[in-house]
């Protein structure tokens, strides 16, 4: 399709222009699928080529190195004693040393290997399972523990985690002596433990304030996601919950079991729960957002008196505590409830309720989706009227002043000039805002515990599937609201959520003008 120039597109009216971008978007779609495979070709030949090099580096090392470094390809930190770098070859030898120890002894990291059974289909997680047996001293039958699955599977994740920062420190370890070897063939000085100390406060300073969070982000997220994902592929639920009796590795059969579309299967609780989720997550920050930009635009428009008053009666809401507030809530438009009562002697909205056999609002699927998000919209306005608030404050008036001696109206005014500076500043509080109300627990569990139930489903993953549940609020049900307690279906429905979220946020932070147009409003 041919593009128009600038003062061709110009000219086109409103409808015109507007069939001209979906030609546009519709032309582009084979184009995107086409960069993509070129950049995925693209990323393989550079893994190749970078995996290349490695090689061919670590050969040059070795061939060109002397006694000293060959020596370090196996004793690790000889090559920097050679050049004089006694602290570093110290803490590389030191951890060659901490890393054998680890593996060799006897409840050390071969042990956790030997007993994960890593990826053997129907294997069992450990290998001595507990069980009851008679003691003759209390002669009764008394626990003998075994082994604990989750035990198990957390330190031989560890030990293939400490695997992959053994290779790692001992490629480190041979690219080190490759660069004294450039070095000293070049007649300069190779850089001694005091220069390096120097350094790490000095112009490396970033890399020793970084690497405390960096650690903390590897312990605490990282490692729970792979131990997550090594979940989904067990049969870890209450019945085997890997200490009385030890679950095992079932392959992909969950997978399978969550592509089941039947009724009662996975696969259809997923489906209409995932759309839902996503049009709960639409509608809750949109609605927000747009709504909370109007109240702070109508506060903080002249002529408006008591200011403050109306900014700290939102602000009450914020106060409250969720737990009580909606809870409270959630009785009121109750058939007990106050307003459930008024809104019930309508003729049509009884007359409705009557015919469906619905005692009250919440029983409606359709209206108890209204109503949560009608009610969250109570909830989250005073969040966005405080940030608009000072973001409105900070727009130029000079802009709107010279816009209105352009003959702008009010709604020009407002999306040529209010909402692209809005936009800009909240951009990513958008993006965390859409992903928070995909996994907004507390509105939904709190007003409607995810009820009315879902005729049509049923029962799936061991817990009941109501018109208002989550993605989250079902996990919940799967895992602590069910005597199953099913925490392998749980950790895979988790993994597709963290795919969904974290493809949609991609898409989002690479859209949004806060990253594309960095320096427009410099």
């Amino acid at each position: 399709m041919k593009r128009l120039n600038d003062l061709d597109y110009l000219k086109l009216n409103k409808f015109d222009a507007f069939l001209y971008k979906l030609k546009l978007f519709f032309c582009a779609i084979p184009l995107w699928f086409k960069n993509l495979g070129l950049g995925i070709l693209k990323f393989l030949k550079n893994c190749g080529i970078g995996i290349k090099d490695e090689f061919c580096d670590i050969g040059y090392t070795f061939k060109n190195g002397n006694w000293a470094v060959k020596l370090s390809f196996f004793i690790f930190g000889f090559g920097n004693f050679y050049y004089g770098q006694i602290m570093r070859g110290l803490l590389f030898l030191l951890f060659e040393l901490v890393f054998i120890g680890y593996m060799l002894v006897p409840s050390g990291g071969l042990y956790w290997l030997a007993k994960g059974n890593w990826f053997k289909t129907g294997s069992t997680i450990g290998t001595v399972q507990g069980g009851f047996k008679y003691d003759p001293i209390y002669d009764t039958d008394v626990w003998v523990p075994g082994d604990d699955s989750v035990k198990v599977m957390l330190y031989g994740l560890l030990t293939i985690i400490f695997i992959v920062a053994f290779v790692v420190t001992w490629r480190m370890q041979v690219k080190q002596c490759r660069i004294c070897i450039d070095i000293t063939k070049k007649g300069k000085k190779v850089r001694s433990g005091k220069d390096d100390l120097k350094s790490l406060l000095d112009d490396q300073f970033h890399k020793t304030l970084l690497s405390i969070p960096l650690f903390g982000i590897m312990a605490f997220t990282v490692l729970p996601i792979i131990y997550m994902v090594l979940v989904a592929f067990t049969s870890y639920d209450a019945a085997h919950d890997g200490y009385s009796n030890l679950f095992s590795w079932v392959g992909l059969e969950h997978f399978n079991e969550l592509l089941d579309f039947g009724k009662g299967g996975l696969g259809l609780a997923f489906g209409e729960i995932l759309g839902w989720t996503l049009m709960w997550a639409f509608f809750a920050t949109f609605s927000n957002y747009f709504l909370g930009m109007f109240v702070a635009i109508m506060i903080n428009k002249k002529g408006i008196k008591i200011k403050k008053f109306w900014r700290t009666v939102l602000v009450m809401t914020i106060a409250i505590p969720q737990f009580v507030s909606l809870l409270y809530v959630s009785k009121l438009f109750d058939s007990s409830g106050i307003i459930g009562k008024l809104i019930g002697q309508i003729p049509s909205v009884s007359e409705y309720l009557t015919s469906n056999h619905f005692i009250s609002l919440w029983d409606s699927p359709i209206v108890a989706k209204i109503l949560v998000i009608v009610i969250n919209i109570w909830i989250g306005i005073p969040y966005i009227m405080l940030m608009a608030t000072g973001i409105l404050m900070n727009i130029p008036a000079d802009l709107y002043e010279s816009s209105r001696i352009d003959g702008a109206s009010p709604w020009q005014q407002y999306s040529k000039i209010t909402l692209p500076y809005m936009m800009f500043v909240m951009g990513p509080y958008l993006l965390t805002s859409f992903v928070g109300n995909l996994n907004n627990f507390n509105v939904i569990y709190l007003l409607t515990g995810g009820n009315p139930l879902n005729t049509a489903i049923g029962t799936a993953g061991g817990a009941s599937v109501g018109h208002t549940d989550l993605l989250i609020t079902w996990l919940f049900k799967m895992t602590l609201g069910s005597t199953e307690s099913k925490y392998y279906m749980a950790s895979l429905i988790g993994i597709l959520v963290f795919v969904v979220v974290a493809v949609l946020s991609l898409i989002v932070y690479n859209i949004i003008p806060s990253t594309r147009n960095e320096e427009d409003y410099k």
